[in-house]
């Protein structure tokens, strides 16, 4: 994986992202640094990468994102409460 990700956020990302309060410095951390990543249960270009935002109690924040494409497209983010002290 590069030093630093090359990505882009869909609209759908831009939205959720400002009403769930999560800052695309964020985003851009998890990409570039993940505690974990995942492929997704159902579509074979989508990844998820997950990491612990330390702003925010150590909540787990799932990035998803499509790597086949130039730069990266991030689909959607959200803080995962499944994941809470799993990572």
């Amino acid at each position: 994986m590069p030093d630093t990700v090359a990505y882009e956020l869909s609209a759908h990302a831009e939205t959720v992202m400002a009403e769930r309060e999560i800052l695309e410095a964020w985003v851009a951390r998890v990409l570039n640094n993940p505690e974990r990543t995942e492929a997704d249960a159902t579509d074979p270009l989508l990844r998820h990468a997950l990491g612990r935002v330390a702003e925010r109690d150590d909540r787990v924040l799932r990035v998803i994102y499509n790597e086949t494409v130039e730069p990266w497209r991030v689909v959607t983010a959200f803080f995962d409460r499944a994941m809470r002290g799993k990572l």
